[in-house]
């Protein structure tokens, strides 16, 4: 799963994309308001965990402005504030849970594991390439004889390429793919899941072009 995080505090940020990361997910970290509204308005992730207090614009507008333009994600309203009219205002602005600071690590995994489900609830889109399908909700690349046994970021990978419907996709997007936007990750890294996956595609008819210079796209061969 894909999550956004809008976190101006570094280390809250940091131990947060750690978690997460170890968890499985990918993760976007942003530090201010005015780049979260930017950058929500078209990313493709499934939960969206945002700070009250943020520079630039407030949590509580980038969240308005999200449910404004029918952006339904679920989203986590992280805040110092504690009084009950707080939450209320955070609820009544669209959030979906509420985490006061300071918290433990395993209370905040367990509010992204209850708006995960809330995620896996919704109807089930695939996409077909080649011999395979992805299952966008379950997070699942399938061929006749059932799912492929593929590891997490090489999904991640997949799933980029894609829904670039056959344009090429640069390094460093998917390098944000896989790490999340910011992470401390050299570009080289790609080449590496690139040439794995492109191995585990190959019987299934789906072919990973490079690009030099450029980058990668994905399509369907004979």
């Amino acid at each position: 799963m894909r999550i956004v995080v809008v976190e101006d505090n570094v280390s809250v940020a940091k131990g947060i994309r750690y978690y997460l990361q170890d968890e499985g997910h990918a993760v976007d970290v942003l530090s201010d308001g005015g780049a979260a509204q930017s950058f929500l308005q078209d990313d493709d992730g499934d939960i969206v965990v945002i700070d009250i207090n943020l520079p630039e614009v407030d949590g509580l507008t980038v969240l308005r402005d999200m449910r404004a333009r029918g952006d339904l994600r679920p989203v986590l309203l992280l805040t110092a504030r504690s009084e009950t009219t707080d939450k209320v205002t955070g609820l009544d602005a669209g959030a979906d849970d509420y985490l006061i600071k300071p918290f433990e690590m395993d209370e905040f995994g367990a509010r992204i594991r209850a708006l995960s489900r809330r995620v896996s609830d919704k109807p089930t889109k695939v996409t077909k390439i080649g011999d395979l399908e992805f299952d966008q909700t379950a997070r699942m690349v399938k061929s006749a004889d059932g799912p492929l046994e593929i590891p997490r970021r090489e999904v991640a990978l997949f799933e980029r390429l894609l829904m670039a419907e056959g344009r090429i996709v640069s390094k460093q997007l998917l390098l944000d793919s896989l790490y999340g936007t910011g992470a401390d990750v050299d570009e080289p890294v790609v080449e590496v899941y690139v040439s794995r996956l492109r191995k585990r595609l190959q019987p299934f008819h789906v072919q990973i072009i490079v690009k030099r210079g450029l980058g990668y796209l994905m399509q369907a061969v004979p």
